[in-house]
């Protein structure tokens, strides 16, 4: 039996009508598994996996969020930076519903309805990124001004490496650990 077939989904029709080069990348899609699977089954540093984030503002606008897989989002900063009061995490449904993808399958190119894209400024200094291709346990990798050329990106930064927020958090139970002597 031959390797399994790349899908053709929404994301991949939108790449190849921009005439835009990429690559298939397949992998075991594992329920909860997120980026850090997905650079481990690929063979690929996380902090190129870039993962897309659907959010909603304090009106209730869908937003999307393109992050490094080895990083967070402020949600602050990125409401400060967009002139948002709140910047929320949509619900499972929500984000289906808004993108047309199920989570674990987000992809920024051919959502349901065209979407604000905000991204990490950063993600631009990559040589090579891999994104969502429209399917869960599907990546494509292209290089990051491809997508700059294919969507209108907003480009923000709003990133919080996963180091910083251990380094807080021991602060954090530090702090409470005298506070309770």
């Amino acid at each position: 039996m031959g390797a399994a077939k790349p899908p053709v989904t929404p994301a991949v029709r939108a790449l190849r009508e921009a005439g835009v080069s990429f690559t298939d990348h397949l992998y075991a899609y594992e329920d909860r598994g997120g980026t850090a699977v997905s650079a481990r089954e690929l063979g690929v540093d996380e902090h190129a996996v870039v993962k897309t984030l659907v959010m909603e503002d304090d009106r209730r606008n869908a937003l999307l969020v393109l992050m490094h897989g080895d990083c967070q989002v402020s949600t602050r900063e990125l409401g400060r930076q967009i002139g948002a009061r709140t910047i929320v995490a949509c619900t499972p449904e929500a984000a289906n519903r808004h993108t047309g993808y199920l989570v674990g399958g987000t992809s920024p190119l051919g959502t349901r309805r065209p979407l604000p894209v905000y991204l990490e400024r950063s993600i631009l200094d990559l040589p090579r990124m891999y994104l969502n291709g429209g399917k869960r346990g599907y990546l494509v990798g292209l290089a990051p001004l491809e997508l700059q050329r294919v969507l209108e990106l907003v480009l923000v930064d709003v990133a919080v490496r996963q180091d910083a927020i251990d380094n807080q958090e021991r602060a954090r139970a530090r702090s409470n650990e005298k506070e309770h002597r």
